[in-house]
């Protein structure tokens, strides 16, 4: 469903751009590439606020506060990947890489991947081939209905876990983005999934919500309110040590789930990569890294057992 949301704004937006420049140009090319410029200056414009309150709002939050270069540089990078996320890759690519789930078990640990709120599967497009190349049988879920209570999302990544560890013979690792951190925690309260899954790893989730869920209408959206009813009814439904089994990817410019330790869970392998935006977290060469040494490491404490 989001991809179609998504591939018909993007459609409407280029139409109209096309009709205002095809109507302006009859009168002046200024007046054709300033309607233009007023568009582009909007979105950056929109961007720009969004950085602006993470920072204000960071200002009384422990964690280390970003610079000025570092917010400068992750508006200019989330201004572009958000583009190719929401414009090209989720409308019109979210079905042209298929999961992995191969025949023939490979000897390395499978993944769940779970994106977050406004998301589907292709915000995971530049994980597949690495990998499949490295051996990790993967699916890449879709999360739907896309404005649902994120309780009602814990069937799909059940159903996901299942075969996954079916094909692999092993309790997958689950690779979360924002929202999808969350569900995976609503996953394991409802599916008793500790004993079925080897690792959570969240990239920029709010564990305690989120300072702009105030601003939320959809269900789900409103469910990541910062420290509201829902995160913490989540939190107090966990037993003792669960956090141990997270790895947690922060950094003090999320222009979406802020103050920055929102991102974090306590006792959990919290590691904060600074200077990095929200869509851009899941789309950094470290972070992609960072994850495929951790299910290395996983295969390796597997084959000792």
């Amino acid at each position: 469903m989001i991809a179609r949301m998504q591939a018909t704004w993007t459609v409407l937006l280029l139409l109209g751009a096309a009709c205002w420049v095809g109507y302006a140009a009859q009168r002046s090319w200024a007046l054709a590439g300033g309607g233009i410029a007023v568009g582009v200056l909007v979105y950056l414009g929109v961007m720009a606020l969004q950085f602006t309150l993470m920072q204000r709002v960071n200002a009384a939050d422990p964690a280390p506060r970003a610079r000025f270069a570092q917010v400068l540089r992750a508006w200019w990078a989330e201004l572009g990947v958000a583009l190719h996320v929401f414009c090209w890759d989720q409308p019109f690519r979210s079905r042209a890489e298929p999961d992995w789930l191969p025949t023939a078990p490979t000897g390395q640990r499978g993944v769940v991947l779970v994106h977050g709120f406004l998301c589907n599967r292709a915000l995971w497009r530049t994980w597949f081939a690495p990998l499949r190349a490295a051996g990790h049988a993967y699916e890449a879920v879709n999360l739907e209905p896309v404005f649902g209570s994120i309780d009602d999302y814990a069937p799909t990544i059940d159903a996901a876990v299942q075969r996954v560890h079916a094909a692999t013979g092993m309790a997958p690792v689950l690779i979360c983005h924002s929202m999808g951190g969350l569900a995976a925690r609503a996953w394991l309260r409802a599916c008793a999934g500790d004993a079925r899954v080897q690792h959570v790893v969240t990239l920029g989730t709010p564990h305690r919500g989120t300072w702009a869920g105030r601003f939320a209408r959809a269900v789900n959206a409103r469910q990541m309110a910062l420290d509201g009813d829902w995160v913490g009814q989540l939190s107090g439904a966990e037993p003792a040590g669960r956090a141990a089994l997270f790895t947690c990817w922060y950094s003090n410019c999320d222009n979406i789930v802020f103050p920055t330790s929102t991102a974090t869970l306590p006792k959990a392998d919290n590691r904060l990569i600074a200077g990095v935006a929200h869509v851009e977290m899941a789309r950094r060469p470290e972070v992609l890294r960072g994850c495929l040494a951790l299910l290395m490491s996983e295969a390796d404490s597997a084959a000792k057992i």
